[in-house]
């Protein structure tokens, strides 16, 4: 259960880049994009809260008493709440760690409103260069996508090395599609998807370009093989939404 406090996360409406801009800046996760996260979030990542509860989930079939896990770019906390919730009958420690200011401090804020949210710690690190506990779970939802491209098999080197036998890695990525068309087709229904909560064309259009320098996707195939190469013995995508995907490896 919630906590009965007067401390709330903001409600605010996602209007970032309703009004067209003379110049479109590259998207940040700043204090703007934070304020507004929560409505960003759920009206543009298909099947967001299905994705966080679902690793919530997993994790209370693959942890135990005791277990680490790690919430890599928390953001706001979702996921690591998700996690704390399935498993408030555990001992475990959840760190959570993004690289966000902004982030963290509407995090820590937010988190304080759950009694299951005790459980979680939140700290600022940068993903590339980390020093991780021996952990039996490591989750990093939507964010290996803001890493640039040559430092991503470090990072699930990293993961793979610091999790414990049979630990388990959880990674939701947006993701590209080889055959143009297939991929063409799954970006309009996302767009389709946006427009039904509320976003105009306009605005689509002007966050797309914020973001083209600082999201760079990846294909499923590109993910699972650099999994094999970190030395992951097994990996299957276990919920995909259009062209968001969540995939599970296990060491």
């Amino acid at each position: 259960m919630s906590k009965k406090n007067n401390k709330t996360i903001s409600n605010a409406n996602d209007l970032l880049y309703a009004q067209k801009l003379a110049k479109i800046d590259t998207f940040t996760f700043n204090d703007q994009v934070a304020d507004v996260f929560p409505d960003m979030i759920n009206r543009s990542v298909p099947s967001y809260q299905s994705i966080s509860e679902g690793i919530g989930k997993i994790a209370n079939m693959v942890c135990e008493d005791g277990s680490i896990i790690y919430d890599l770019g928390c953001s706001l906390g979702n996921v690591s709440l998700a996690i704390s919730k399935s498993l408030q009958n555990k001992n475990v420690d959840i760190i959570g760690v993004d690289n966000s200011r902004a982030m963290i401090e509407r995090c820590r804020h937010y988190i304080s409103n759950f009694s299951y949210g005790q459980k979680i710690k939140i700290v600022e690190g940068d993903l590339t260069c980390l020093d991780l506990l021996p952990n039996n779970l490591t989750v990093t939802n939507f964010t290996l996508q803001f890493v640039n491209p040559d430092a991503r098999q470090n990072v699930i080197n990293t993961i793979f090395k610091n999790l414990k036998p049979n630990g388990a890695f959880i990674m939701s990525e947006k993701v590209v599609f080889e055959d143009n068309n297939l991929n063409e087709l799954m970006i309009e229904l996302h767009h389709d998807f946006k427009r039904e909560n509320g976003y105009s064309d306009l605005e689509i259009s002007q966050k797309r370009t914020a973001l083209e320098s600082v999201m760079i996707l990846d294909s499923v195939d590109t993910h699972l093989s650099r999994l094999r190469a970190a030395g992951f013995k097994q990996s299957q995508v276990w919920y995909q939404h259009y062209n968001f995907v969540s995939i599970l490896a296990i060491k």
